[in-house]
């Protein structure tokens, strides 16, 4: 309970503060979603970013195109043209960077098997670089990352070194890309809720076999002690037919 109670502090406490990201709010198309995760009891959103492309006007050093701290010329959560790039390369005076920067999401978790449902509802919805972490103060994060991001190098101290055609070439797939990442978050979303729904049923289950008279509880301790093997739903024992196990895993294969 201690546990619980730490984290329902440490999420009102998240929630509370103010959005200190570059635009200061949640991006519009993943509000829902993370509105959605924020409200169930066993998750919150540390951050996220929709998906965007970026131009980014890096300086080069030593073989390498340092970002950090570098301006930003154009930022885009939605499709871009050929134009907004070409108007934003006019001021450049460093090394320009073409990125996109598929859809993340950071969840700090109650525990760990809500952790890894969050995780298997990532990676069957095409975010197959997902991943949990524990830190050392038993805090559980699960990010929801994927790997079909761009990076292009366009210019070189201010100088232009590609020609329009590429630009565009470029833009076309960063645009490819949006659309994909905007597939799969939406189909991230629709698991989450069905996945989400299917534990709050079994959730529900489990509390209606706890006001089921004694001597059927204890028919099934007796069962359990027994090591009854069920091999198909026709020889499961009557009186442990609702004692089904979750699997998110499944669950999600099944939905897709």
């Amino acid at each position: 309970m201690a546990l619980f109670d730490a984290f329902e502090k440490r999420k009102e406490q998240c929630l509370s503060r103010a959005d200190l990201s570059r635009k200061g709010s949640v991006d519009a198309d993943i509000e829902s979603l993370v509105r959605f995760i924020n409200e169930c009891d066993a998750f919150f959103t540390t951050s996220s970013c929709s998906g965007r492309v970026t131009l980014i006007d890096g300086r080069f050093d030593e073989f390498e195109v340092k970002k950090q701290n570098c301006p930003w010329l154009l930022v885009a959560h939605q499709k871009c043209q050929k134009d907004d790039v070409i108007t934003a390369l006019q001021k450049s005076s460093g090394d320009a960077v073409l990125k996109f920067e598929p859809f993340v999401l950071h969840v700090q978790c109650r525990q760990l098997e809500d952790a890894q449902l969050l995780h298997s509802v990532a990676l069957n919805s095409g975010f197959r670089n997902s991943g949990i972490t524990i830190g050392k103060k038993g805090r559980t994060m699960m990010a929801v990352r994927s790997t079909h991001g761009l990076e292009v190098p366009l210019s070189r101290k201010g100088k232009l070194l590609v020609n329009e055609e590429y630009i565009q070439y470029l833009v076309q797939i960063a645009n490819q890309k949006m659309d994909e990442n905007k597939k799969r978050t939406d189909r991230f979303y629709s698991c989450l809720q069905s996945a989400l729904r299917c534990e709050g049923i079994f959730e529900k289950s489990v509390l209606e076999s706890q006001t089921r008279p004694v001597y059927t509880r204890r028919r099934r301790r007796k069962a359990m002690k027994e090591d009854v093997l069920c091999t198909s739903p026709d020889e499961r024992a009557p009186d442990r037919e609702e004692e089904v196990e979750f699997d998110p895993v499944v669950f999600t294969e099944l939905h897709l």
